[in-house]
């Protein structure tokens, strides 16, 4: 790697390192939906000069300054009910409830059909894999990296068709499964994925479902996830810039076709990555 772009990296990194507390009140937001799969923007009350613990349904949340205000990213996961609910804020002399709205969204059934059966109903060694495979990306989807400043206005990570297909109900062979709970991007094979945004590589691998994958903290609980992919570019532990390779777009896993699932997770929650999508 050239020396110049060491330096740069470094020192990138240097200013992504400063506190949490420093957040700047120039911080991009997602685009607020108060609907299962979306995000909830939820002003504080709080007014030190630091920002508060938030937390939503026992998970650490995003809280960023906008003016003279804190406010929460709170990603509101699928299965969660219509109706009011709350985030609580650590005031240091006590817990304090916020409430925020979550209306009702009706999603779209998807029928699929997958050639090989086994990726429809795993045998036993398969569930034992999947299980472990599972485990892992649950720890990378659930990390809280306090020390990193995040922007949560992220550029698609690869040119293409962009399906609305995020928390449809999906069918595999006329089999139900879980929501779907990414956005696919139609790109040819070895199209070059990008990194949306600066981060730290914290898994990758070959799962028995989303094929070769890349997981990628970018602080306070935004994580991104890239699957199916041909070639895998980056390791464990690896920082990336924003524009960054990851890899190429493939067809492995669970597909009908070469194509990109873009994930993102905030609190350990997946939600619809269009939110975060500047250009939409």
């Amino acid at each position: 790697m050239p020396m110049h772009r060491t330096i740069a990296r470094a020192a990138l990194f240097f200013c992504l390192s400063c506190s949490f507390a420093a957040y700047a009140s120039a911080t991009a937001l997602p685009r607020e939906s108060r609907v299962p799969g979306g995000i909830a923007l939820v002003t504080l009350p709080a007014a030190e000069s630091t920002a508060p613990v938030v937390t939503f349904n026992g998970s650490r949340v995003a809280v960023v300054q906008q003016e003279d205000k804190w406010v929460a990213i709170v990603g509101i996961s699928l299965d969660t009910p219509a109706g009011e609910h709350q985030v609580i804020v650590d005031t240091g002399e006590g817990a304090v409830e916020v409430p925020f709205r979550v209306s009702d969204k009706q999603y779209r059934t998807q029928h699929l059909t997958i050639k090989n059966q086994r990726q429809v109903t795993p045998n036993p060694d398969d569930l034992k894999r999947i299980a472990a495979e599972q485990r892992r990306s649950r720890a990378a989807l659930q990390r809280f990296t306090e020390t990193i400043l995040p922007t949560f206005a992220l550029a698609p990570p690869v040119p293409g068709p962009k399906s609305d297909s995020y928390g449809s109900r999906r069918f595999f062979n006329g089999q139900p499964r879980r929501p779907h709970s990414g956005m696919d991007i139609a790109a040819p094979t070895g199209t070059p994925i990008s990194a949306p945004a600066a981060g730290e590589v914290v898994e990758v691998g070959d799962f028995f479902f989303n094929g070769n994958t890349v997981f990628v903290d970018h602080g306070a609980g935004l994580v991104t996830m890239y699957c199916h992919l041909d070639r895998i570019d980056v390791k464990r532990g690896d920082r990336v810039n924003a524009g960054d390779v990851l890899g190429t777009v493939g067809a492995t896993g669970r597909v009908t076709g070469p194509h990109l699932h873009w994930g993102v997770s905030l609190n350990g929650t997946m939600v619809d990555p269009t939110l975060f999508l500047s250009e939409e």
